[in-house]
């Protein structure tokens, strides 16, 4: 296959990914089957044809709206078919078309799409997904180049472990809970797929950027006590966990060290 055609493809099913990932995102938290019925206006009601159901071109089509209701579309929808897209093929670029990007590069980028949206709106990560995530990483490690299946699972119970730890020592000493346990099951997964120096560098990160983003969130929101302000840390994980994973332990390890 041509190379311009695998990046087409690659494309078109992270748009096709990305619009499932919009039904996953909106149905899971709210315990609603992922297959029936059809995509349904969550407006009116209304069963959406085909026709209108293409990533990203029926919403332009439509201008954002509903046919049956005219009721506007939340702009999310394409968002998210774009951004899978485009980590599709960020994948396809970075890792090459080989089966691993099918059975362990693109649904890990569904993971990380449906945790950030599902915890950015609920502040929840639905066990089926870092479970079934968990399961995966482990199930395909042993087929990745420099990770095998002991990094595999030395990274997910350190993934665990660490932030178990870490939740338990504050809830000691707040005697409140300060680390969902959506968490920590979704920082073993990114272990089973990252291996212990993945672990270690999603959190650095995410620590680094969720930090930042918290102070401006509680300055903006004027919260004096910023420990109480809850923020979703899943998406932050997300991004940390991304760092790693296309940039890779090289350019991890020149950040860590002094000029």
């Amino acid at each position: 296959m041509p190379n311009w055609l695998t990046y087409f493809a690659s494309i078109l099913i992270g748009l096709i990914f990305g619009s499932f990932a919009n039904v996953v995102i909106f149905r899971l938290p709210q315990g609603q089957s992922l297959i029936h019925p059809g995509s349904r206006c969550t407006r009116c009601k209304k069963a959406v044809r085909w026709w209108d159901n293409i990533p990203v071109l029926s919403y332009l089509i439509l201008r954002g709206k509903c046919r049956a209701c005219h009721k506007p579309i939340s702009f999310r929808y394409p968002v998210i078919e774009l951004l899978t897209a485009l980590l599709f093929v960020t994948c396809r670029v970075r890792f090459g078309w080989t089966p691993l990007l099918f059975f362990r590069d693109w649904p890990l980028m569904m993971l990380f799409v449906t945790v950030t949206f599902i915890d950015l709106e609920h502040q929840i990560i639905p066990d089926v997904l870092s479970l079934g995530g968990l399961g995966l990483g482990l199930a395909t490690g042993w087929a990745v180049p420099g990770l095998g299946w002991k990094s595999s699972f030395l990274g997910a119970f350190l993934g665990f472990s660490m932030f178990y730890g870490l939740a338990w020592s504050y809830q000691r000493i707040r005697k409140v809970s300060g680390l969902g346990g959506g968490d920590i099951k979704f920082l073993a997964t990114i272990g089973a797929f990252l291996g212990p120096a993945g672990v270690v560098a999603t959190v650095f990160i995410s620590s680094l950027v969720g930090s930042l983003v918290g102070v401006g969130w509680a300055l903006m929101a004027k919260k004096q006590r910023l420990l109480r302000l809850a923020i979703p840390y899943g998406p932050f994980l997300v991004i940390g966990a991304l760092y790693y994973y296309f940039l890779g332990d090289i350019l991890w390890f020149q950040f860590m060290t002094p000029m």
